[in-house]
């Protein structure tokens, strides 16, 4: 049985719903403070070490730990998860008619060592959006988009948001199930 370094319920909704046995314990890691120090960084190197440093802060000997994370960038511009209602409406607006960049990554520690990290890129081309939609949208999907980065969530009416999506659907839900899958098979936690 492996570890999920996450809170995320579409990550454990994904491993649950491929068969994978877990325990699921929280990483508890200033990820504010981590992204500050890598200030300048390409996307996708800040996604991996969020992952890893999610994946090496649970304490679970001689297990595989799987961490995970995932970044939005819009025209150079990197959001976080929106802090209150309003900001989710600065996003939504910011997004509006521009394209998405999600850098999802994924790490697996074992004692300590990273063994494999994967990162993962889709592009969400975002539909012009009206401040009626906005409003409306989220006054369905308020608070739950709250703790979405990119103020949405892609199983839910998040999909209504997007004109086209160029990527592997897993990671627009939050991590590269596949490559994660197929780490998983090498380090025998899967069968061949």
């Amino acid at each position: 049985m492996i570890v999920l370094a996450s809170r995320s319920a579409s990550r454990r909704a994904m491993l649950e719903s491929a068969g994978i046995a877990f325990e699921a314990l929280p990483a508890e890691i200033d990820e504010r403070a981590l992204e500050q120090d890598m200030a300048g960084q390409p996307p996708e190197r800040i996604a991996l070490a969020l992952a890893e440093a999610k994946a090496l802060a649970p304490e679970a000997p001689g297990r595989l730990v799987l961490g995970s994370d995932s970044l939005v960038v819009v025209d150079g511009r990197r959001f976080d998860k929106p802090a209150s209602r309003e900001n989710a409406a600065e996003h939504l607006r910011f997004f509006s008619g521009r394209v998405m960049q999600l850098h999802s990554a994924a790490a697996i520690v074992r004692d300590g060592q990273v063994i494999w990290r994967h990162a993962a890129l889709a592009s969400l081309h975002v539909n012009d959006l009206s401040e009626e939609f906005i409003s409306s949208y989220l006054d369905a999907e308020w608070p739950e988009v709250g703790h979405c980065v990119g103020v949405f969530r892609i199983e839910a009416l998040g999909v209504q948001l997007f004109e086209r999506i160029e990527g592997d659907y897993f990671t627009v839900l939050g991590m590269p199930l596949l490559p994660v899958l197929g780490a998983l098979r090498q380090f025998g936690e899967l069968p061949e």
